[in-house]
């Protein structure tokens, strides 16, 4: 049995579909989603479902009964009151649980930075998240990209309408990235291969080293118009995020996270790309995902 987080997030919707895509024999598949309303046809008709939060430790323990393998990702929650306690209230009921039920394998969504990025925010809960996973021993895979190209849909109106999207970066340097579709193609060869053992991080970072300037040329390129990147400070992302509704924890872990993205530099230039799996390059995640969301 294989069992799905976030189901119906950007990334679990790709590795649930991955996992339905594969040939006939697949184990059977398990799902935990809040909402099940929110699932397609196809995965109400194919798979089952538990109703819940994978951070109820009930709903978890239900969920794992008989599950050798794991999709996990803790979602993010801008309304959380710590970052910190955010991802420890998903990651010790799962710790507790794979102790007791013998989940075998766990494939999880982490970041790179792991023994480089200190004071991170978001970045430093995931990292600590995986440290007590791998505490119980299980086989494990820690999938780390750095920028998620899909980061940029949410300015797709902003593209659109005034030719300009925000990156909160304080110079014009590299910034790797990585499409989801890769991330969740990885995960899904992961959750369907039972021989790999042993703990590991698994990279996932694209083919460019493109700076915000050189993104914003590929965008113009595609979209034949004018688009710019405009890089704002931290401050300015923080003030962005809390008029969105963010916590001021939560807000200010982007914050925590930005800084030290500019300082320490773990998703830039020396960041080696591995296009074993993560192939998708920006300019082709550029015309078959930006473009429709921005023209459409």
């Amino acid at each position: 049995m294989i069992l799905v987080t976030t189901p119906t997030g950007q990334i679990g919707r790709q590795v649930l579909d991955h996992l339905l895509d594969a040939p006939d024999g697949t184990a059977g598949i398990r799902v935990i989603a809040r909402d099940p309303a929110r699932l397609s046809a196809r995965v109400r008709e194919r798979v089952e479902v538990v109703r819940g939060s994978h951070a109820d430790p009930a709903v978890l323990e239900a969920a794992c009964e008989g599950a050798e393998r794991l999709f996990w990702l803790v979602p993010p929650t801008p309304r959380a009151d710590s970052v910190e306690r955010h991802f420890q209230d998903f990651t010790e009921p799962l710790c507790e649980v794979i102790q007791r039920q013998g989940v075998e394998r766990v494939v999880s969504v982490s970041t790179l930075g792991r023994a480089v990025a200190k004071h991170a925010g978001q970045i430093s809960a995931s990292l600590a998240m995986d440290e007590a996973i791998m505490a119980t021993g299980v086989r494990y895979r820690a999938l780390c990209p750095p920028f998620l190209m899909e980061n940029l849909l949410g300015q797709a109106a902003s593209i659109r309408d005034a030719g300009v999207f925000l990156l909160a970066m304080t110079e014009d340097r590299v910034l790797r990235t990585c499409a989801t579709r890769d991330i969740a193609a990885t995960a899904a060869r992961l959750l369907l291969d039972v021989t790999w053992t042993g703990q590991h991080d698994v990279p996932l970072v694209g083919p460019d080293a493109l700076s915000p300037g050189g993104m914003a040329q590929v965008v113009t390129e595609v979209l034949d118009r004018p688009v710019s990147a405009q890089l704002i400070s931290s401050a300015d992302y923080k003030a962005s995020a809390l008029r969105l509704g963010a916590s001021e924890a939560w807000a200010q872990g982007l914050v925590d996270m930005v800084d030290a993205l500019n300082d320490q530099d773990f998703y830039g230039a020396t960041e080696p790309s591995t296009p074993e799996c993560a192939p998708t390059g920006f300019r082709e995640w550029c015309e078959e995902v930006l473009k429709p969301a921005v023209l459409g």
